[in-house]
């Protein structure tokens, strides 16, 4: 009988056989050893089971099954939240992404495969399953982390373009994902202004309906790394939002205004209209003279309005985001050829989202030199 673990039930038995031999007037000792077991073990028993019917000790078993069946669903809840505490630094909307963090639960809280793909909604043929990419995924990483490295100001929607433009067939949302997959960022959106408009709800802004129809013209200040300060004249064709000319001096005045002005009449004859603030240089009397002498007009914004030369406003962003806040000029020349460069690169590779993300003015054949993806 050594080592025999009694049931629950027979215990009951057993200590209602003793009280029965205790109104026999037999001793609880002579009792005890008519049962078959110590008196230490008797008393032990009693403690736990004196007084209980049979129903009760099957009521008691069943409240010791369902509280272990509750330990045991506290147990996988808390354990369910520590699995989706640990997965929630991060979103799961993709199977490699929900295969990424099943296995870095797996390795922190050492929790089964099963029951980290059954809390994480993942299957697990697909945790298994060994991801395959396509043939050209490297090369095609490898191209747009060079245009992200070599345009840091632009988005997936412009690279995107540009590979096109190179020779890759691709739409914007592969290139997304891997945009996202290699930790590439995003330039920030720019805030929406709001338009200028009269009392009678009619807006004033002059729309440009065809090239040659309104040009725009601004300055842009900059300093080279000595500190002297120098000035950018922007004159930007509004309908095909190509940068006509990008003139850099120390000082711009409205004779430089007028020379270079002159410069793009002859060359492409002048516009119906040019659009421009209420500056000094633009405002001069020779400048407004020589313009109507050829045929234009001239369209001032509102002072305190630059929304109503967003073209050019636009464009001015785009040059300081780009060039002048990334650039170190240590001399006005040094300005001047790096300046026309982009000029020339805004004009014929730049994908322009306005124009369905093309060029305002692309080159119909590439130089090889001058290709952005080598393949």
């Amino acid at each position: 009988m050594a080592g025999k673990r009694e049931k629950p039930e027979d215990i009951v038995m057993k200590l209602r056989q003793v009280e029965v031999l205790q109104g026999q007037g037999m001793s609880i000792a002579e009792a005890v050893r008519q049962i078959g077991v110590t008196q230490q073990t008797y008393y032990r028993w009693r403690r736990q089971y004196g007084g209980m019917s049979r129903d009760q000790l099957k009521r008691l078993k069943e409240l010791e099954k369902e509280n272990a069946r509750l330990r045991r669903a506290v147990s996988d809840l808390t354990l369910d939240k520590m699995i989706l505490t640990e997965a929630a630094k991060g979103k799961l909307l993709s199977p490699s992404r929900r295969r990424q963090c099943i296995d870095r639960v797996r390795q922190t809280l050492g929790v089964s495969e099963r029951r980290a793909c059954r809390t994480l909604g993942q299957h697990r043929s697909t945790q298994r399953k060994v991801p395959r990419g396509r043939p050209d995924e490297d090369r095609l990483t490898a191209d747009i982390i060079e245009l992200a490295t070599q345009y840091g100001r632009y988005g997936y929607r412009p690279v995107t373009a540009l590979l096109n433009q190179a020779g890759w067939h691709v739409n914007h949302k592969r290139v997304e994902r891997i945009w996202r997959r290699e930790g590439l960022k995003i330039p920030p959106k720019q805030k929406k202004r709001s338009r200028l408009w009269l009392n009678d709800g009619s807006c004033i802004r002059l729309r440009p309906e065809r090239p040659n129809h309104v040009w725009s013209y601004d300055f842009v200040q900059d300093r080279t790394h000595d500190g002297r300060p120098y000035r950018i004249l922007v004159i930007l064709d509004e309908f095909t939002r190509e940068a006509l000319m990008i003139c850099v001096a120390r000082k711009l005045n409205s004779i430089d205004v007028l020379d270079a002005l002159i410069d793009l009449f002859i060359l492409r004859g002048p516009p119906e209209y040019i659009r421009s603030d209420k500056g000094p240089e633009f405002v001069a009397g020779a400048v407004r003279d020589w313009i109507a002498a050829v045929g234009a007009k001239t369209a001032y914004i509102e002072p305190g309005s630059p929304w109503e030369n967003g073209y050019v406003e636009s464009f001015n962003a785009r040059l300081r985001d780009e060039l002048l806040n990334g650039e170190i000029f240590y001399s006005l020349r040094e300005a001047q050829i790096l300046i026309e460069q982009w000029r020339i690169h805004y004009n014929t590779v730049r994908p322009h989202s306005a124009l369905g993300y093309r060029p305002p003015a692309p080159e119909s054949i590439i130089p090889m030199d001058r290709r952005l993806v080598m393949h």
